[in-house]
């Protein structure tokens, strides 16, 4: 998704949205990391390389892939792939 280049589903990692049961229409989504490949929902997928992951928070690439009219939260993903994000 962030370099745009293809790979085995096994070399990337899978991102979801988990929305909050109370969570209001101006609220963040939340992405959550999916190692194992087997949470809910619709998911984007991405090397699990820093500089993809830079990549696609940049292009904001994740509301696109997962379909998301609010803003996301991408610091759990950020927080598993051990990169500093603001």
């Amino acid at each position: 998704m962030g370099c745009r280049g293809s790979d085995s589903w096994s070399a990337l990692l899978r991102v979801v949205a988990a929305k909050d049961a109370d969570a209001s229409g101006s609220s963040p989504v939340h992405l959550r990391p999916d190692p194992g490949h087997r949470m809910p929902g619709r998911g984007a997928w991405l090397h699990p390389r820093p500089e993809c992951f830079e990549l696609a928070v940049r292009r904001k690439a994740f509301g696109r892939a997962l379909r998301l009219q609010a803003a996301v939260d991408v610091s759990a993903v950020a927080r598993h792939l051990g990169v500093q994000h603001p």
